[in-house]
């Protein structure tokens, strides 16, 4: 049988980093959690079910709460509980037989007397219990059968010690009269220091005196008398529960036997108390639960106490790793706890889940909005943006077929700004950026500017130019039930945010409005966008639409108007007079006119029109094929995987009037 004894206090992790444990990886759990604010997930959610699944090298918290549950299982299909029982029936058994065997062989002893010994000997009660109590007042004659029938008295009592106080059973062992005499004392002063605390009356100094004394028997090593309840507390219910869990016979054995531990009532008197003590001190701790117990290996009172107590421990990071109580992260988790029962590569795992919620939350990619509750933060946006695009320019520049060059350095003007120098630019260097990021760098890093700089490759910028006029672009999302339906939803939220990156940082002269239009239109910001929610409602309102792009494109009369519109429906709806919504299916012919009509009046102002038609509805081909031809505008039909190259690679066409031979702009 295994020791259960804990050298170690219970507590959240407090040592450093783990040199061995794997990289956080930020990049992937933001686009896991980035999809799933998409899908229609809020930031929280969406980052609880990250943690939940993990990484791709990476188990998550489902797989560590796996593991507890089988730990649980493992604990509970390998014990039973007689153990106790099993070895004080053994040791009954050899001191019988050492009676009988020196009752045959003295050859001494009177006839009568033998016979009278031997007659009780063999009518011993079949419990355990009852034939030990009968024993009590045995004369001996072999001095065999009564050092083993002693060591029944100290086997009980050192496991009804280690019931209380993990690791007695041993300590004890082949124990003198001073050793026991000790426990007492320790017992009595135990019990007196509760009492004083109970009544409030304690003070450290009682607590100091008392492990000065004492400390010995506390391996936690507590440091305040809370401590020291609430490690003797955890024990004491494990124990309870134990005597729950087994059979009524079994109890009643173990409590017959108890009167015999150490040949000492004043033991048990003792524990009494102190259970008492502790059950007032922790009345929140399970002390009537019980487990059922099914394996063949056999446990004593104190390994059995263990064993519960581990179960106890399982159950309670069970759930913190379910995370679902109010205000839960993952500091919470007890990583000692963790490492005992599972290992240190799950405190590991655990660890580094719990840097990635923590850097998640106070590294600026999720941050509380006005409402309390979490979102993507711009820095975090900034980051998808540029990693949807570049995903982006790979389906271009595969499917056009050209080799990745760079735009920059064409023929055209210098926008006023500047960019990190890249391997293949040839742009004229930006002087004075390049001096200054050197400055910095040099007195960041605890140099002196004023004897000499040394240029190195990431001070470098270079002026950026254009070969394009300046645009106005308008992206139309069609937000309908029929796009999350088909599942097109996370698509065109991917979509806008590599457009607004593209716009945002290499074409900053440029303007960019989004619209959604479902039963109704409006404008929205990107963050406001990738966190719409999924809308069950019937209507594709292009019309509304429309009117939002063509007073965006007023707004700016002097850039070129660039419409780009994604959809997977024929319109449904149109605005009234009065700004409510009219919706008819199939398509009624006034939203059909009123649709046409301002479109009419976008083509007759000069917009550049690209219409993105998803799925295959062939009355949705036959609309944007003959409204395209009305304004001079095109149609493209992408698969759904490929919109996002189909809508970056249409607003480059447009501002360089015709095909371009670069995708590198990311």
């Amino acid at each position: 049988m295994g020791t259960h004894n804990r050298s170690s206090r219970y507590g959240r992790y407090a040592g450093g980093p783990d040199p061995l444990a794997p990289p956080v990886d930020l990049a992937e759990a933001l686009d896991a959690i980035a999809e799933d604010v998409m899908a229609g997930y809020s930031p929280r959610h969406a980052l609880q079910e990250f943690l939940r699944r993990g990484g791709r090298n990476r188990d998550g918290l489902d797989d560590l709460a796996g593991r507890v549950q089988q730990r649980r299982r493992d604990l509970l299909g390998r014990h039973r509980l007689d153990g106790t029982l099993s070895e004080v029936r053994k040791l009954l058994d050899t001191a019988v037989l050492e009676e009988r065997k020196q009752l045959v062989r003295d050859p001494m002893m009177d006839n009568t007397d033998r016979a009278l010994r031997e007659m009780q000997l063999q009518n011993l009660p079949a419990s355990a219990a009852a034939a030990v109590n009968e024993l009590a007042s045995y004369d001996w004659q072999s001095s065999t059968a009564r050092e083993v029938y002693e060591q029944i008295k100290d086997l009980l009592g050192r496991e009804i010690l280690d019931q209380r106080f993990a690791g007695m059973k041993q300590a004890l062992e082949n124990a003198s009269d001073e050793d026991r005499a000790a426990v007492s004392e320790m017992l009595r002063d135990l019990n007196g220091l509760l009492d004083k605390h109970r009544r409030g009356e304690d003070t450290d100094e009682d607590f100091q005196e008392f492990m000065t004394k004492h400390g010995s028997f506390f391996p936690e090593n507590p440091q305040s008398v809370e401590e020291l309840i609430d490690a003797l507390a955890q024990r004491s219910a494990a124990a309870h529960r134990l005597l729950q869990s087994m059979s009524r016979e079994q109890r009643d054995e173990l409590m017959r036997l108890s009167a015999q531990a150490f040949g000492s009532a004043e033991l048990m008197g003792q524990l009494d108390q102190l259970d008492s003590n502790l059950r007032a001190l922790r009345p929140r701790e399970d002390w009537t639960g019980s487990e059922r117990f099914e394996g063949q290996e056999g446990l004593g009172l104190g390994d059995g106490t263990g064993v519960l107590q581990d179960i106890a421990e399982l159950d309670q990071l069970a759930e913190q790793l379910s995370q679902s109580y109010s205000g839960s992260r993952l500091d919470d988790l007890d990583l000692d706890a963790l490492a005992r029962q599972l290992g240190p590569d799950a405190a590991v795992t655990a660890r580094t889940l719990a840097e990635i919620e923590r850097a998640m939350q106070d590294g600026g990619y999720l941050r509380r909005g006005t409402d309390g509750d979490l979102r993507l933060s711009p820095q975090a946006m900034r980051r998808l943006g540029k990693s949807l695009l570049r995903d982006t320019a790979k389906q271009l520049s595969g499917r056009q077929g050209r080799r990745d060059t760079r735009l920059a350095g064409a023929a055209g003007e210098q926008t006023g700004s500047s960019r990190e120098w890249q391997f293949g630019d040839a742009e004229p260097w930006d002087v004075t950026r390049t001096l200054t990021n050197a400055i910095r760098r040099t007195t960041a890093d605890g140099g002196n500017p004023g004897r000499g700089l040394r240029l190195g490759v990431a001070d470098i910028e270079v002026a950026e130019t254009e070969a394009r006029t300046q645009a106005a672009v308008a992206l139309l999302a069609d937000v309908s039930f029929s796009m999350a339906a088909e599942g097109r939803w996370v698509p065109m939220k991917r979509t806008a945010l590599a457009l607004h990156h593209l716009v945002s940082t290499r074409f900053r002269g440029d303007r960019l409005k989004l619209i959604t239009f479902g039963r109704y239109a409006q404008s929205m910001d990107i963050g406001e966008l990738t966190a719409l929610p999924v809308r069950q409602e019937q209507g594709t309102n292009l019309h509304h639409g429309l009117l939002l792009a063509n007073r965006f494109f007023r707004q700016h009369p002097s850039l070129q108007p660039l419409l780009l519109v994604v959809t997977d429906g024929e319109p449904t709806a149109h605005l009234l007079g009065d700004g409510e919504s009219w919706f008819s299916w199939p398509p009624d012919p006034e939203t059909i006119r009123v649709t046409v009509a301002e479109l009419d009046r976008l083509g007759r102002a000069g917009v550049q029109a690209t219409f993105f038609r998803l799925g295959e509805d062939p009355d949705l081909e036959r609309f944007v094929q003959r409204i395209a031809r009305r304004i001079d505008g095109r149609v493209v039909a992408p698969d759904v995987g490929e919109l996002g190259a189909a809508v970056v690679g249409e607003y480059l066409r447009a501002h360089f009037n015709g095909p371009y031979d670069d995708t590198d702009w990311v």
